[in-house]
């Protein structure tokens, strides 16, 4: 029996857990936690299909004790975890004292720093080596597929990988005059911190947005803006390909989107600091959390589309080459089969098939683990059918 316990009821809970249940033969048992138990029983109330009950539970993600009742009563094999990522530690942890393997998306940050870092998940390596335990960091799209695609591209695309651009847009439009489209604390915390990229062995530290660039993305969407940022995935990248010269990450960003953060930053919303509000303490970019729309709620009204990928310049065969290796997700699609937008699809479908790596056996080791030290090839050939197909162009243009 292959036991799956998801955590985390958001919109990339949603997906996982419909991928999960599309795949009884692989994922025989799944369970469902999240810190209110009701927002798991309305999204297992969508399911019709899976042959065995989808039981929910209640669980304090921020508090070991709560998780290890919770996972010595059901007995998974794997966790996969898409709570916040300030609870990757205490999951961990909880994993470790229960003799249970593990997966995330995003690499842990501390509520009060907003910063990406993973070394204190790196820093448990030893003892999940020691446990017999596998620990899967990173498997979203970015991370997750962004990586897979590096890996993969390192395999087959070339002999020696030079620079990489990570280049990441939402073409979609919801209607708002400002909405995040996953959670707003985390996603305001990354597009408002200063911007870093990699550059001959060093980290060069830039102003939020400081570097902007036109792109124009495939299917239709079109040029758009793109702005430099630094995410997570460079992290791991870097150290492991040490090869690679040059790695950036771009984003884009609309006008109105921009505006509405200037002002908020301006007038201290985007804080993490708590200030003293009528007798209470309060984190405003907490209590801005609270007043926007919910990621969540977006898939109804979400048009447009995603287009996530690498631009990856290097050699091949002693001739220099460049790969476009990306994939293009509609909102609206995405929304049809699960019931959430492509953002949330795009997190949720890696981490699923992440999951049955693990427990096919295809994705195993001792200790903790980014997804680029796992053979690409198992995953790249089934993420297509599991719902993101991928395309390789060369193109004939460079992008600097």
């Amino acid at each position: 029996m292959n036991r799956i316990l998801i955590i985390g009821a958001g919109g990339v809970g949603r997906v996982v857990l419909h991928k999960c249940a599309q795949h009884p033969e692989i994922f025989n048992e799944i369970v469902f936690a999240s810190r209110t138990v009701s927002k798991c029983d309305a999204i297992v109330a969508d399911f019709k299909d899976f042959p065995k009950t989808i039981p929910t539970e209640s669980v304090d993600a921020d508090n070991v004790d709560s998780l290890v009742d919770l996972f010595e009563r059901r007995r998974p094999d794997i966790v996969v975890n898409v709570a916040l990522p300030y609870q990757d530690l205490t999951i961990m942890e909880a994993c470790l004292k229960t003799g249970v393997n593990y997966l995330d998306t995003a690499n842990y940050e501390h509520p009060d720093v907003p910063k990406f870092c993973y070394a204190p998940q790196w820093e448990m390596h030893e003892r999940f080596r020691d446990a017999g335990l596998t620990a899967i960091l990173g498997c979203g799209f970015d991370p997750g597929m962004t990586n897979v695609y590096v890996a993969y591209a390192r395999k087959r695309l070339f002999d020696r990988i030079k620079t990489v651009d990570i280049i990441d847009c939402n073409a979609g439009d919801h209607g708002y005059p400002f909405a995040t489209n996953f959670n707003p604390e985390i996603n305001i915390r990354e597009v408002s911190a200063n911007g870093r990229y990699f550059d001959q062995g060093k980290w060069i530290e830039t102003r939020p947005m400081e570097f902007k660039r036109v792109f124009n993305f495939p299917d239709g969407i079109g040029d758009r803006d793109i702005y430099l940022l630094y995410h997570e995935e460079m992290e791991s990248l870097t150290k492991h390909y040490p090869e690679i010269e040059r790695m950036r990450f771009w984003m884009t960003f609309g006008q109105s989107y921009l505006t509405h953060l200037r002002v908020l930053e301006n007038v201290g919303m985007t804080s993490v600091k708590p200030v003293l509000y009528d007798g209470k303490e309060i984190v405003p970019l907490q209590f801005l959390k609270a007043l926007l729309p919910d990621p969540a709620s977006l898939g109804p009204r979400t048009v447009g589309k995603t287009c996530i990928g690498i631009w990856a310049v290097g050699e091949k065969d002693g001739v220099p080459t460049t790969k476009y290796l990306y994939n293009i997700c509609d909102h609206q699609a995405s929304y049809r089969e699960v019931g959430a937008q492509a953002v949330s699809y795009t997190t949720g479908v890696p981490a699923a098939l992440g999951a049955k790596m693990f427990l096919s056996g295809q994705w195993q080791g001792h200790g903790v683990f980014n997804v680029e030290e796992f053979d690409p090839d198992p995953f790249m050939n089934e993420i297509g059918s599991w719902g993101l197909p991928w395309v390789v162009e060369t193109p004939d243009v460079a992008f600097e």
